[in-house]
């Protein structure tokens, strides 16, 4: 029970950020493996929030995550923030996260 009360929790807080942002933030990230990571982000507490990723797979596969789909097999939705000294991201213009969120 614990876990569920966890995951509700989870679900209730990137939703809220998600449907009470004002300002976001977009990101784009390519890893070893050929792939590209999108990154939707808010500002929570002084972090960047990621409150939607798409992962666009080397083999072309799209992976989607938010607060309506936190994980599943393949992966899950990141709980880290983004550090923008430390993370190999670049910023995007909403436009182009858009395209790839709603292939």
């Amino acid at each position: 029970m614990a876990d569920l009360a966890r995951i509700a929790e989870t679900v209730a807080y990137y939703r809220a950020l998600d449907e009470s942002a004002t300002q976001r933030h977009h990101f784009r990230h390519a890893d070893e493996d050929g792939g590209l990571w999108h990154f939707e982000a808010v500002h929570d507490r002084g972090e960047l929030i990621v409150i939607k990723q798409a992962e666009l797979t080397s083999t072309g596969q799209l992976h989607r995550y938010s607060w309506q789909h936190l994980e599943d097999g393949h992966g899950f939705l990141t709980d880290q923030a983004i550090d923008l000294e430390e993370d190999p991201v670049e910023a995007i213009p909403a436009e182009e996260f858009q395209q790839v969120w709603t292939q």
